[in-house]
């Protein structure tokens, strides 16, 4: 669960929270209240009620405390209207539950008082009044008890009101929730651009103007992002001014030692052999290293015209494959669509062969490197592979930087410069393309991404 839906969802449920404690809290501050209310209206009803009772039973007989009754019982408040003897007999009116009544008729007898029975959602009153002739009786009601207002009210909008309180709960959360997030996403967002390689990449312009911990935050990632900036290009200015200033004593100790192999004899023939070999491995990464450095900082300007990338490929392939049977090894083109792209020959053909030769490499004795070109759409794929195990998953995100090799490839027998892969993607880069590697069962597939030409891509 990201971070957005977890902030939007405490907030949603602390609000629940909130507006549960809110109903809770009304109605128990409310109810007793109410309770106390209606117990006394009740006591003063009764009395009037008994009164009335009395004057109705003794002017107008039995007929007219049977329409009095009716009258009481209409009201809407009482369910139950009777009127009981000193006797505990039901005189008039109507009781479902006579036994129930008796004890409060007999304690109303002897009290003369209004007594009240509360159980749950009702209350049994009766009040005891006295005819002219001396007969006394208790008027007994059972009144329902008044209900609390719904928290919504009872209008048929109160279902609106409870979508609308919904409706902004949401929307309040989702404010708060995207307000709280959107920088850590904006700083993830920026984190994964410079970890692929944009250095320069900020972000405490995007945040506004916060003044808080996620702003400081934003701040940090930037003097971080500025300092890594400023200590890699300090890196491969470094690199770039060793290898111009090599260049001219290595191409002084080239003649010197063409004049030394002039005037050796026998003996020494071998060491300056020796020398001579050393000496053109020096030159060679001493070139790697400068064509490196132009590509990164994009100082080497290259003519782009349109190349035959299947052609190309058969070539680069047919050479590799001449190579690698001299190791007990071959290269073969299992697939080839024609496309060509844009862009310089010469950085196309060193990408893809650095790539390649690296296959042959370390591609087990006895296999073949297999090679394939498939256009689909606007983009043509160049995939390499080999057969020599793949590399360790940790280690595959570092395989295109300068100088690293993995493991035992370290040897120099095995290992080059480690210089090929790192001029490869910064040549397919050099051209709007990417490149990457993977592990497979049995080795390693690297695949160069690059765009077509819309109208030249045609079926081999």
């Amino acid at each position: 669960m990201n971070l957005f839906l977890k902030i939007f969802l405490w907030f949603l449920a602390a609000i629940a929270l909130m507006v549960g404690m809110v109903v809770f809290l009304n109605w128990t501050v409310q109810t007793e209240p109410v309770v106390s209310r209606w117990r006394n209206s009740i006591t003063t009803q009764m009395t009037i009620y008994a009164a009335t009772a009395a004057q109705v039973h003794d002017k107008e007989g039995e007929m007219g405390l049977n329409d009095f009754l009716d009258r009481i019982r209409n009201a809407g408040t009482v369910s139950e209207v009777s009127v009981i003897g000193s006797d505990g007999a039901l005189k008039y009116g109507i009781a479902a539950d006579l036994d129930s009544y008796r004890p409060l008729a007999a304690k109303s007898f002897e009290s003369g008082e209004t007594e009240i029975e509360t159980i749950p959602l009702v209350a049994i009153a009766g009040k005891k009044y006295t005819l002219n002739n001396g007969s006394s009786f208790v008027l007994v009601l059972r009144w329902e008890r008044p209900q609390m207002t719904p928290f919504f009210g009872e209008s048929p909008l109160r279902f609106v009101r409870f979508g609308v309180l919904i409706f902004a709960a949401f929307l309040l959360c989702w404010a708060l929730a995207r307000y709280l997030s959107s920088p850590i996403g904006k700083i993830r967002r920026a984190t994964r651009k410079l970890a692929d390689g944009d250095l320069k990449t900020r972000v405490a312009d995007e945040i506004g103007n916060r003044r808080d911990e996620l702003a400081e935050l934003a701040v940090d990632f930037d003097v971080m992002a500025e300092r890594i900036e400023s200590l890699i290009n300090s890196q491969k200015r470094l690199s770039r001014d060793v290898s111009h200033e090599l260049r001219s004593p290595l191409a002084r100790m080239n003649v010197a030692l063409e004049i030394a192999k002039q005037k050796s004899n026998g003996d020494i023939a071998p060491m300056l052999d020796r020398i001579d070999t050393e000496s053109r491995r020096l030159n060679e990464m001493i070139s790697s290293l400068l064509t490196l450095s132009k590509l990164e900082t994009g100082s080497q300007d290259f003519e782009k015209y349109d190349v035959d990338l299947k052609e190309l490929l058969e070539d680069i392939a047919s050479d590799a494959d001449f190579e690698a049977k001299a190791n007990g090894r071959s290269v073969k083109i299992i697939e080839a669509d024609k496309c060509s792209v844009t862009g310089s020959e010469t950085l196309l053909q060193s990408a893809i062969e650095n790539v390649l030769r690296n296959a042959v490499r370390y591609t087990t004795e006895g296999t073949t490197v297999e090679v394939s070109l498939k256009s689909i759409g606007d983009k043509a794929y160049v995939k390499i592979r080999d057969f020599g195990g793949g590399v360790p998953e940790d280690e595959i995100g570092n395989l295109f930087r300068p100088f690293y090799r993995v493991g035992e490839a370290r040897e120099r027998k095995t290992g080059g410069i480690g210089l090929g892969l790192a001029i490869a993607e910064q040549a397919i880069k050099a051209h709007k393309g990417t490149i990457h590697a993977s592990n497979t069962d049995d080795g390693l597939i690297v695949e160069i991404a690059l765009t077509c030409n819309g109208d030249q891509i045609l079926k081999s």
